[in-house]
């Protein structure tokens, strides 16, 4: 009966990642003081570090996207030069 149980929840789980978005993996360096602020946040909130981290970025871009919008730049490039 144990073995059953395993079986059902892994098929629990694939099931639950299909359902995810996907995403990409990406590897980053953080100094050591950022690095151990953005662990304790982790364990105050009682997330993972990754979690705290894209929270973070998408906070950041959303904030940096109504920047640009107030001050009428839209999504324009810089220029190569």
């Amino acid at each position: 009966m144990k073995n059953r149980r395993v079986t059902m929840k892994k098929a629990g789980r694939k099931a639950m990642k299909s359902q995810r978005t996907s995403l990409v993996r990406a590897s980053i360096s953080f100094p050591p003081d950022l690095y151990e602020t953005l662990e304790g946040i982790a364990k105050q909130k009682k997330v993972s570090l990754a979690w705290v981290v894209r929270d973070a970025a998408e906070r950041y871009v959303a904030g940096n996207r109504r920047t640009q919008t107030a001050r009428g730049t839209g999504n324009r490039t810089r220029s190569a030069t």
